[in-house]
């Protein structure tokens, strides 16, 4: 199916010769097959432009060429309806640090805040740091804690930690030391501290 150019069978052995699963890996095949779906003319697929993305800025089967992943992160995270997710979070990282584009915290932020709204907890987590510190939008005590809350309950050890200091320093809620002392002791048992 994917010689016969089906972009989600393109994917599927492209992602088979990444992981190594049911052949041996190849890293050079996986990119190859990557970017077939990515140029797919009949179904361009985010996920492709995606994980195209990722090959460029990891040097996944290709040299690293920040510019690449940034063209790829881009196409994916405005192609279709709403855009690939990981692709607008992905893209977001490269405006923060200035990767294949000049740095723009405001631009990052509205990546951020568009994957965070399809409910990508990283994407949710970087925006509660945004809030929280006043990256690319104003400071928001109230939205950072409400944000490192959702992150923390679903596992973010990180944003268990800002939540700790958010509760410790009555950051965007009143202040609490029990509740602060339990979320120090969530992120401390995933090894963060």
């Amino acid at each position: 199916a994917a010689e016969n150019n089906y972009s989600i069978a393109q994917i599927y052995l492209a992602n088979c010769y990444n992981d190594g699963y049911g052949t041996e890996e190849d890293k050079n095949l996986a990119f190859n097959w990557y970017q077939k779906a990515a140029k797919n003319k009949r179904k361009k697929l985010t996920n492709a432009q995606y994980q195209l993305g990722n090959c460029y800025c990891y040097g996944i089967g290709i040299k690293i060429d920040k510019a690449q992943a940034f063209n790829w992160y881009n196409k994916a995270a405005n192609n279709g309806k709403s855009g690939n997710r990981i692709a607008q979070f992905n893209l977001g990282n490269c405006y923060r640090n200035g990767k294949g584009v000049k740095k723009n915290n405001r631009k990052a932020f509205q990546l951020y805040q568009k994957s965070a709204e399809q409910g990508f907890l990283n994407a949710q987590f970087r925006l509660g740091f945004c809030y929280d510190f006043g990256i690319g939008t104003e400071v928001n005590e109230v939205k950072a804690f409400e944000l490192y809350k959702i992150t923390a309950e679903n596992g973010n050890k990180i944003a268990q930690y800002n939540l700790g200091n958010c509760y410790h320093s009555g950051i965007g809620v009143e202040k609490d030391e029990i509740k602060a002392f339990k979320c120090y002791e969530k992120s401390a048992e995933q090894g963060y501290l």
